[in-house]
């Protein structure tokens, strides 16, 4: 697979890069290896520092790096920009707040004496070097919430990202250079997928975590079991977002409207389906759809643009093929569903909402990558909910309403690693982010993501240490 920088906007490749070969991989894995060695002994203090200064230099260069995302895989630039900003909050979170998420955890007097020991402790200690398999999305902010933690924990990391986002890979490796980290501490693959394998295998390699399609998710999961590896996946997502009949209607199509498009629509925590009380369906149809229509698709390096156009031929093409399926079976189209004329270059397509949809068609089940969203009529809560559990996915959700008992209700049974009320689900480095079912296990962001990748070690004293043991 070629590793190339092609503007999804034109179809033009700009730039292709060699795939490093065997050697090279070899270097950089002793690299990582060696370092770790140097870095885990560093303490909390020092390793903040180097990760403020790389928030700074991302600070200062956000316009230009929010360019190469734009023009690698097709997100408006303002959105870029909003991107670099929020990896930004996210280094400093994690270096302002790292050394208490990693502070030692002590057991009751009672439970240590119970143990039999004088004193005893939990201490977090790092893994080793990390590898990354993230994909182009966000594909800065992707590879910082692992980054972040991972590095503020002692780790080191070396980042497989997706072929076709290259600069922005290379820019991050050097960003870690610039601000500081010893020689090693980060660096980017630039491999195929069929090299994965020979990397995750290599015993220098303490474990890995990918963000990307379910069966990417499945292979590296599967060389991980064998090597007895730790992991963490975040994999596809199909959010479905409740409006009830509490719900403030008008603002709940405002937000459901950014809710799917967000990104062009390429976001696996993005509201997928529509499950709307029937009170309430027609009115918020009406608003959701006109929202829908209303969206500037166009230029993503124009400031105007609020929908660009996908990262690639084929998943515009595997969206192109689920609204087909959805028509041939009985979907209604309400806007959209084709290719806007006014853009015949580049991968665009028009933001879409299909209405009628049912189970037996495969948008039902699976993720649409792109501006499409399912709409559905719900006879009550009970409904609402079975429809939203009818999926492989359990990423997040959303739900609309003032309800208590409502509320409540969907923190009980909604099968998903986040339930948000009252707006869109968007990640925070202080909030813990995964999910259940096809859509992985593990989390990311919060005490939760610092620890993934940490030895949670239990040190216990059977004498105290600075007593003698009597002869």
């Amino acid at each position: 697979m070629p590793i190339s920088t092609t503007n999804p906007a034109t179809g033009e490749t700009l730039q292709t890069f060699e795939a490093l070969g065997a050697e090279e991989i070899e270097e950089r894995l002793e690299r990582a290896r060696t370092a770790f060695e140097e870095y885990r002994t560093t303490g909390s203090a020092e390793r903040a520092e180097l990760l403020h200064r790389a928030a700074d230099l991302l600070e200062k260069e956000r316009d230009d790096i929010a360019r190469t995302l734009t023009t690698e895989m097709g997100k408006p630039v303002t959105a870029a920009r909003a991107e670099a900003a929020k990896c930004v909050k996210a280094m400093r979170w994690y270096a302002d707040h790292a050394g208490e998420l990693l502070a030692d955890e002590h057991p009751s007097a009672a439970d240590v004496e119970d143990s039999g020991g004088s004193t005893a402790y939990v201490r977090y200690r790092p893994l080793g070097p990390v590898l990354a398999v993230m994909p182009w999305n966000f594909p800065l902010w992707q590879v910082i919430r692992f980054a972040a933690p991972a590095l503020m924990a002692g780790n080191t990391g070396l980042l497989k990202h997706a072929s076709n986002v290259p600069r922005t890979a290379l820019y991050l490796e050097d960003l870690f250079r610039r601000a500081g980290y010893p020689r090693g501490c980060f660096q980017t693959l630039l491999i195929g997928s069929d090299a994965v394998e020979g990397v995750l295998r290599d015993d220098r390699v303490a474990a890995a975590t990918l963000t990307g399609s379910e069966p990417a998710g499945r292979s590296v999961a599967s060389v991980a079991g064998d090597e007895i590896k730790k992991t963490v996946l975040e994999l596809g997502g199909s959010d479905p977002y409740l409006v009830l009949p509490s719900a403030d209607v008008v603002r709940a199509a405002e937000v459901a409207v950014t809710a799917r498009t967000q990104n062009n629509g390429q976001s696996c925590i993005a509201a997928k389906r529509f499950i709307v009380h029937r009170e309430v369906y027609e009115e918020f149809a009406r608003l959701f759809v006109d929202g829908m229509k209303a969206l500037r698709v166009g230029d993503p390096m124009d400031e105007s643009t609020q929908v660009g156009p996908l990262a690639g031929e084929r998943g515009r093409a595997d969206l192109e093929e689920l609204v087909a399926d959805a028509r041939e079976r009985g979907a209604t189209v309400l806007c959209g569903g084709r290719r806007p004329a006014a853009h015949p270059a580049g991968w665009f397509y028009e933001p879409t909402v299909l209405a009628d949809v049912t189970p037996g068609m495969r948008v039902h089940r699976e993720e649409t990558f792109g501006p499409v969203a399912t709409l559905y009529r719900a006879a009550d809560l009970e409904e609402a909910i079975a429809v939203a559990n009818d999926t492989p996915f359990g990423l997040s959700s959303n739900v609309w309403t003032r309800d208590r008992e409502e509320q409540d209700r969907c923190v009980r049974d909604l099968r998903a690693g986040g339930v948000y009320f009252n707006g869109m689900t968007a990640s925070h480095p202080a909030m813990p982010f995964g999910g259940i079912k096809r859509s992985g296990y593990g989390r990311e962001l919060s005490g939760h993501g610092i620890r993934e990748f940490c030895n949670v070690t239990t040190i216990w004293h059977g004498t105290p240490p600075d007593v003698p043991t009597a002869e």
